[in-house]
């Protein structure tokens, strides 16, 4: 029978191929029992649903059963391998999504990025810290108001399994603004941040203000960010604006997991032609001076006019662009992977860790 020690060395022919090293010498397999028939490999992924680590665990899963094993995957990633849980410790990663400036379709991307992870099979919430423009609700409604629990945490009502949290549903009148100064704003968000029952989630997509302000700096310091997308539209001034947003969380030490370019180009459905009506190229510039991917390029399309209470386009099975949100979900998804694989293997070589001569075990030891 196949020992444990024998099984990690077949898996270090599994690479992880967006990092280009195999999962062993990333760290990433970080325990191998056999017992019997069965093989438990525990991993050190974090990105549930991503493309990637589905792809991944299904090569290591064909590496078992060559074995002659039944495979037994677990993952498993926490403070052991450099993440920090002290902060939201029941939430896997933190996405935020930000954008220069106003009006390039910052919430519509992440609303529409939620119920996407939500809709692959993820446990997802979204938390609306524009606070000065809470739309999220009107994209991804929710029947009922935030709840209260015993200790006095809120507790964010849901919007077809999408939790969500917005100051909106603190406002009387959808119509009502919000009149909030930097520290009123700043003491919002903390709120948010600590006094939410968010439960167990894999993703908290996180809608940034518009801009570099206060409020998006306090949280890029208190969250522990997984990654951000920034968003823009191709006109000169929305692209300007974006470097400076990805300027500002390059100094804080916030991966970027790429750029979304919004309202692209229009597609006549009468002619058949397609028309760039804002220019073209703005993201696929800051991609190449930024190292950077472009996640998606989305078009102008009227099935993004979904503020009347139906719910985000990604759902509208009918939608035009259901595909390419679709596309964005996954590419988003496995960049939070890469960067976490990546991150497991940093802390791993800074540790000098060996790799370790396993013994036969129990399939449900330790």
């Amino acid at each position: 029978m196949t020992t444990a020690p024998e099984l990690r060395e077949r898996l270090a022919d599994v690479e992880d191929p967006l990092n280009g090293d195999d999962v062993v010498s990333m760290g990433l397999v970080t325990d191998v029992a056999v017992s019997e028939d069965t093989a438990r490999v525990e991993l050190a992924f974090n990105a549930p649903y991503a493309p990637t680590e589905i792809e991944i665990g299904n090569e290591i899963r064909d590496v078992v059963e060559d074995e002659g094993l039944d495979p037994e995957l677990r993952a498993n990633v926490g403070e052991e391998h450099g993440f920090d849980e002290e902060v939201l410790p029941g939430v896997k990663n933190v996405v935020a999504v930000a954008s220069g400036k106003g009006g390039v379709g910052k919430t519509t991307v992440a609303a529409n990025l939620a119920a996407g992870l939500n809709d692959r099979g993820a446990r997802v919430g979204i938390l609306d810290a524009d606070v000065h423009g809470p739309n999220v609700p009107r994209l991804l409604p929710t029947e009922n108001e935030p709840g209260v629990t015993p200790n006095e945490e809120i507790v964010p009502p849901a919007s077809d399994g999408v939790r969500v949290m917005s100051t909106d549903h603190m406002m009387p009148d959808g119509d009502e603004p919000a009149v909030m100064r930097g520290p009123m704003v700043n003491n919002v968000m903390m709120k948010f941040v600590n006094e939410v029952e968010w439960g167990r989630l894999d993703y908290l997509v996180v809608d940034l203000p518009p801009g570099t302000g206060d409020a998006s700096l306090n949280l890029l310091q208190t969250l522990p960010v997984a990654g951000v997308v920034v968003v823009t539209t191709p006109q000169e001034m929305a692209v300007a604006d974006a470097r400076k947003g990805l300027k500002l969380f390059a100094e804080h030490d916030a991966p970027v997991l790429g750029v979304v370019e919004n309202m692209a180009a229009y597609h006549c459905p009468n002619c058949g032609d397609t028309h760039e009506v804002f220019g073209s190229g703005g993201a696929a510039e800051i991609s190449d001076d930024y190292d950077v991917p472009v996640l998606a390029e989305l078009p102008v399309h009227p099935d993004f006019d979904s503020e009347d209470g139906d719910g985000p386009t990604i759902r509208d099975e009918d939608a035009a662009v259901r595909e390419d949100l679709f596309a964005f979900v996954d590419e988003t998804a496995d960049r939070v992977g890469e960067i976490n694989r990546r991150q497991v293997a940093e802390h791993v070589a800074d540790r000098g860790d060996d790799v370790p001569e396993e013994a036969d075990a129990p399939a449900g030891s330790p």
